[in-house]
């Protein structure tokens, strides 16, 4: 019998969406559904498993974790790209990891859902209405507004379509900025200093990467309007933290809007929560019952595939 290790189930989804008693005999399947609190708590718990499921960048499956779990034969993580598992070392590991699909436009539907609720002063609206209080604040329009987009794919285009919607200008950057793509799409190419000079909201949306990581610091909040907001859904590492909370605390810019941290989960006393400027997500753009569905249910579909010696969804 294969021991499966499931992770972070954090809304304890898992047996929601598997029906465990079918494989009964064949897996036995263990649920964590708190993060572990360090890497020696989780080869301690994590010894014994054949097999792991995973949600992408939370638990860290690092070269050391790898090393010391010598009976780990399998990896499936949720999406096709997972910046917290060391592949190297998986592969010198002989381990197999597979990966599933994901919808993309939830992440682009939360960056709408953080817009809005920075113009409209959403928190602090629904904080009142349940102390009391009617119209305490005002809000600012989108239509005519400058959106800046750092990125311009799947998500980046989707989110450029519904700002047309509202009325809204599109300019966008990126080191590989598909100019043809931008104007079929009615998007102005533009450098990232402009943009961030220009714009009355910056959205990030590239993939992550060493060449991205502090790409928004100091610098770059500085150049960026008064009355600007910053969108975060991609990465945390995109942002420089430290900048960041600084830029907060002077209120250079108007507000931020975060689904995304550098670390995850957020601790409670990370200074982040504490800005009334700031509109924080608990990293939730993917997490949807569409897309949990599809993670575990293909999750299983690769296990399976494996033992039979035909992998699905290789990630390499």
């Amino acid at each position: 019998m294969i021991k499966v290790g499931v992770l972070d189930d954090y809304q304890e989804i898992f047996k929601q969406i598997i029906d465990i008693g079918k494989f009964k005999g064949k897996y036995e399947f263990k649920i964590f559904h708190e993060p572990f609190s360090n890497e020696n708590e989780a080869i301690v718990a994590l010894e014994d498993f054949e097999a792991l499921f995973i949600m992408r960048e939370r638990t860290p499956i690092t070269k050391s974790l790898i090393t010391a779990l010598p009976k780990l034969k399998y990896i499936m993580t949720s999406g096709m790209r997972n910046n917290a598992i060391d592949l190297e070392t998986a592969k010198k590991n002989k381990i197999i990891v597979c990966g599933t699909e994901i919808n993309s436009n939830p992440a682009a539907e939360i960056t709408w859902a953080l817009i809005l609720g920075l113009h409209r002063n959403m928190k602090q609206e629904i904080d009142n209405m349940f102390q009391g209080y009617w119209q305490t604040t005002i809000g600012l329009e989108l239509k005519g507004k400058l959106l800046g987009l750092i990125g311009l794919g799947k998500i980046g285009t989707q989110v450029a379509k519904v700002a047309k919607a509202f009325g809204m200008e599109v300019c966008a950057w990126s080191e590989n900025l598909d100019l043809t793509h931008a104007n079929k799409i009615g998007v102005l190419p533009m450098s990232k200093n402009d943009l961030l000079k220009n714009a009355d909201i910056v959205s990030i949306h590239v993939v992550f990467g060493d060449r991205y990581k502090n790409l928004i610091t100091k610098k770059e909040l500085e150049i960026m309007k008064k009355s600007s907001f910053l969108i975060n859904t991609s990465r945390g590492a995109i942002i420089n933290e430290d900048d960041l909370i600084q830029t907060l605390k002077d209120e250079t810019i108007a507000g931020v809007g975060l689904d995304v941290y550098e670390k995850e989960p957020l601790p409670q006393d990370h200074k982040l929560r504490f800005f009334p400027n700031a509109l924080l997500l608990p990293h939730i753009g993917y997490v949807t019952a569409e897309n949990y569905s599809k993670f575990y249910l293909q999750m299983i579909e690769n296990l399976e595939g494996c033992l039979k010696n035909k992998p699905l969804r290789l990630i390499s």
